[in-house]
């Protein structure tokens, strides 16, 4: 089969043929139909992610398709069944074997594009915002990196959950973007001070980071009392330094979150909060935007747009 891998960490992924995986006891194996990509596959390409496995393995964190096998003893779905699974790895090949407790059931109408766009940019906004962040409605949240995969859905759930939501992105098009998704209030990070549009309209009460750098410093500043900072990445390349004195004056928690790390000790909060999204797709009170669909052989290409900072929400392989 083809399968689009990373042999070292010297040289780049490329398009290569492996052997068909065959599904082991509590795996099922998928035939892929698309694959969702993060920014996280990039920190991958380098060994910079948290999650990264030893290469040679092949790419791709999310996956949907159909399961075509069941491994011994495995309670799954049965075959022909059609499923998203966030895989962590293995999704940028035309088969893949995966852990059958980590499979979602797709609804009839949910094609595959979107479902390989949905687990984690969904996922992790919902358990940051409404998990973790207990967002209430009224309160002012903040996205930063509004246009990109996360920030994106980060500002579609905050105004469902019935806040006022400032988006900050770079340059119009990112932002009409983030205003078509709900935004109320838009700021421009490259011409604009984003300590002062958010303090003229009253300070922010959660702060959603996927950014990091000197924009969490002037989100930081920002806060109201009380106020709640996820930090959920770092694109920007800096990893901030959080002053903890100021923390105590202002009593602002500043809250980590690595969705995937649930699925390894409280799974439940990522079942319970995609069974929460399904159901808000079905009644099309969200769609996942995305930007650009490449084909398997264009995989390197659709990893460049996500890494030129050009794509807003998310790009998607498909694999025929």
């Amino acid at each position: 089969m083809r399968a689009f891998q990373i042999k070292s960490f010297d040289t780049l992924p490329e398009l290569s043929h492996a052997e068909m995986p065959k599904p082991g006891s509590g795996e099922i194996r998928i035939k892929t139909e698309s694959c969702g990509l993060n920014f996280a596959d990039l920190l991958m390409i380098e060994g910079k992610y948290q999650d990264t496995p030893a290469p040679p393995f092949t790419m791709g964190m999310e996956v949907a398709g159909v399961i075509d096998a069941l491994g011994p003893d495995t309670a799954a779905p049965p075959v022909g069944t059609r499923v998203a699974v966030f895989a962590g790895q293995g999704g940028l090949a035309e088969y893949g074997c995966f852990p059958a407790d980590r499979v979602v059931e797709l609804p009839e109408t949910m094609n595959p594009t979107d479902a390989a766009a949905f687990q984690i940019a969904y996922g992790t906004s919902h358990v940051a915002l409404d998990y973790k962040a207990r967002l209430q409605r009224g309160e002012t949240l903040l996205v930063l990196g509004a246009a990109g995969g996360v920030g994106l859905t980060a500002v579609e759930i905050g105004k469902l959950m019935g806040a006022t939501v400032i988006a900050c992105a770079r340059g119009n098009d990112k932002l009409e973007v983030a205003r078509a998704a709900g935004a109320d209030h838009l700021i421009d990070a490259k011409t604009q001070d984003i300590r002062d549009v958010c303090k003229a309209l009253g300070g922010v009460d959660v702060v959603y980071d996927p950014i990091g750098g000197d924009q969490f410093k002037a989100a930081f500043r920002a806060c109201n009392p009380e106020a709640r900072i996820l930090p959920i990445g770092f694109a920007s390349g800096e990893v901030p330094q959080i002053p903890a004195n100021h923390l105590l004056v202002k009593n602002i928690s500043v809250m980590g979150l690595y969705w995937g790390g649930y699925l390894k000790f409280r799974p439940e909060i990522v079942t319970n909060s995609l069974r929460t999204l399904l159901e808000w797709y079905e009644a099309g009170r969200i769609k996942p935007h995305i930007c650009q669909v490449f084909p398997l052989e264009q995989a390197a290409d659709a990893l460049e747009l996500l890494r030129s900072r050009k794509s807003t929400g998310k790009v998607v392989v498909t694999i025929d």
